[in-house]
């Protein structure tokens, strides 16, 4: 390797300065030569000059009138390859090459001036001129090309886009599970065909994206139809229903060939009830132990009262969960759960403390929930009683209507969707502008349904939630952290981590997301985009530097960890573009887990097929009279209930004393 030493660089400056010296002394030899006429007339000549001019007149220079020029200007570019100049980045060829030009053209075109009619010593003078500026322009040209930048900064890919892409799974891996999403990607400067393969949707999917980002279009609505074509039961929770309800449906219809033995279609849908089928999320036969009771108020009343979520264990959050338990069991218990539904719960909460609290005083179970609120009204502590009691009947009061009543009493199926005997696939439909009310029953169904699903033996089930913050769900994690080995597949919908914390807390929503295998995000920011990033990790980067001095440019070039996926890019995706990580399996290693793609939908044949979905069929035929009729009927059995149980306790002495009288 050459050491640069002072030595060096001075001895190669004196050789091109020698070179160039070279260049300009045959240059004017050639003037010497060529206007000898002139130069005699003005009296530079001698014998000793005249020898000389022989000699070099034998070497051959002279035996053509541009040997010499040509010769001169060999010489020139040799001297001006090693040319530094001060280097100059506003300098471009363009500029450099005019004058280079320029003086070439200048330089041989003086030739002409030997053939005008003019004195001697005017032709002489014009001819040495022109000759000589064409010289200087050259020699300017090809020095402003040393000063020029060479090696530019490439400002082609200004966002650092190619330098950001990695290598994608290529391959198709298939299974009995799997959902199989064809995509591309960037690979450098090529576009190449990559596959999102989710071959264990067991260990949940958790698909996230602003508003209009392409989360049910591009991914859970195949999620959907991959899934009921490969023989799964299913629970779709429909947020804008009847979206996504209408894709599984007309899947349905196409694909009951599949199963062993076909499932069944279930639609829960408050505001047509029309097509909505009936069912009891207190169905008393699903309800083994008090606990189950307890889950259950405990699901109603946080979905009623999101901000409680963050407050359990507070004295005024557990007592209108105990008093709501009791209720529910006392109805499960009362004639074996003959009038254990929501409504008739809500209704016999409503009722006055004297006959409410000698009701449930009948009840062993549970004696130890109610003792504190009999106390209180006994003992006249009604402000803490009230507290206690009037959060719960003034939340449970907003879904006193006769829609949710009639849904809710009647028992058209049960909610073991995966129950081989019985498989079914049910649709459940909120509506964005009734979230509140219509959010908070849901909640209850589906908090009934996993308890049901989540158990072995069962058939192979997908549960999928779109903006699964809408409702509340208490054991959500352990669904999915136990949900594996039982064939259940959960797949959540939401927009964004930040929303998912507001409506379940910050540590619920942190092991939801920190637990879900396999994630497919498209446009989120803020800190969703710099967690995933985090998450997806970091690939080694080509880094350039440019170092500029008055002698030269230096570059240097090397490697860096740098995010694969930076937080910017996951802010700024397209709609139908994700970035995401899939889990594998021991049988099935996947080596390349991330991805960054567009996923592929057949626009044309999605919407063909969508012009050809048929609507879901009406159930029965209703009339708003019917409604009516079963919304009294349920308040008319709670005064029956109370009635016949008053005129029980006080006709038997031995019980007579569990009257309360104030």
């Amino acid at each position: 390797m050459a050491m640069h030493t002072g030595e060096n660089e001075q001895a190669l400056r004196k050789i091109l300065d020698m070179t160039r010296l070279i260049s300009i002394t045959i240059l004017i030899i050639h003037f010497y030569f060529y206007c000898y006429s002139a130069f005699e007339i003005w009296g530079w000549q001698s014998t000793f000059s005249d020898r000389i001019l022989s000699n070099i007149y034998k070497t051959g220079l002279f035996s053509n009138f541009h040997k010499s020029k040509f010769i001169a200007l060999g010489f020139l570019g040799i001297s001006l390859l090693g040319a530094k100049g001060r280097k100059d980045e506003k300098l471009n060829h363009r500029t450099a090459f005019a004058y280079l030009i320029t003086g070439l053209l200048i330089y041989f075109i003086s030739y002409l001036c030997m053939k005008l009619n003019t004195p001697i010593i005017t032709t002489a003078i014009l001819y040495m001129a022109f000759t000589g500026v064409g010289f200087l322009l050259v020699l300017t040209g090809g020095t402003l090309l040393s000063r020029i930048i060479r090696n530019k900064i490439n400002n082609k890919d200004i966002f650092n886009k190619e330098n950001e892409t990695f290598p994608q799974e290529e391959r198709l891996l298939e299974n009995e599970y799997s959902i199989n999403l064809p995509a591309q990607y960037q690979l450098k400067d090529k576009q190449r065909k990559s596959w999102v393969n989710i071959i264990n949707p067991f260990r949940a999917i958790m698909v996230l994206g602003t508003p209009g980002s392409g989360k049910s279009y591009f991914v859970i609505r195949h999620v959907i139809t991959q899934h009921i074509r490969k023989g799964f039961t299913m629970f779709v929770y429909d947020f804008k229903f009847d979206d996504l309800s209408k894709i599984a449906y007309n899947t349905w219809l196409k694909n009951q060939h599949r199963y062993t033995k076909p499932p069944a279609f279930y639609v829960i849908n408050f505001d047509d009830l029309t097509r909505s089928h009936r069912c009891n999320p207190l169905e008393p036969s699903a309800m083994t132990d008090i606990t189950d009771a307890a889950e259950s108020a405990r699901t109603i009343l946080m979905g009623l009262n999101r901000e409680w979520i963050k407050r359990q264990g507070d004295f005024f959050v557990e007592s209108p969960i105990n008093f709501l338990t009791a209720i529910i069991w006392y109805l499960k218990k009362y004639k074996d759960g003959e009038f254990c539904t929501l409504p008739h719960v809500i209704e016999l909460m409503q009722v006055d403390y004297d006959s409410l609290f000698t009701l449930l005083r009948t009840e062993k179970e549970i004696e130890v929930l109610i003792n504190p609120f009999v106390n209180a009204y006994l003992n006249d502590v009604m402000e803490q009683l009230e507290g206690q009691i009037a959060s719960a009947k003034v939340a449970m009061a907003r879904l006193s209507s006769p829609q949710l009543y009639y849904v809710l009493s009647g028992n058209d199926f049960d909610l073991d969707i995966n129950n081989p005997d019985d498989p079914k696939i049910v649709c459940m439909g909120n509506n964005p502008q009734k979230i509140q009310i219509y959010g908070a029953v849901l909640s209850l169904y589906v908090n009934r349904l996993i308890k049901l699903v989540n158990k072995k033996g069962k058939l192979k089930s997908s549960l999928i939630f779109d903006e699964f913050p809408t409702i509340y769900l208490n054991n959500m994690d352990s669904l999915i952290a136990t949900a594996r080995s039982n064939k259940v597949s959960t797949c959540l919908g939401i927009q964004d981590f930040s929303q998912l914390r507001k409506d379940y807390g910050r540590e619920q929503a942190d092991v939801i997301m920190n637990i879900t295998g396999n994630i497919v995000s498209g446009q989120v920011t803020g800190d969703t985009a710099k967690q995933l990033s985090e998450r997806f990790g970091k690939i080694m980067q080509d880094r350039e530097s440019y170092s500029i001095n008055s002698g030269d440019t230096s570059i240097s070039r090397s490697k860096q960890l740098e995010a694969a996926i930076p937080p910017s890019k996951i802010s700024g995706l397209s709609s139908g573009e994700f970035v995401g990580m899939v889990a594998d399996n021991p049988d099935c290693k996947i080596d390349l887990k991330a991805f960054h793609c567009e996923i592929i939908n057949d626009h044309d044949s999605l919407k063909r097929e969508e012009q050809n979905y048929k609507d879901i069929e009406i159930i029965r035929k209703l009339d708003s009279g019917m409604v009516q009729r079963s919304y009294f009927q349920i308040k008319q059995d709670i005064q029956d209930i109370i009635q016949s149980e008053m005129e029980r306790l006080l006709n038997d002495p031995g019980l007579s004393h569990l009257v309360v009288k104030k």
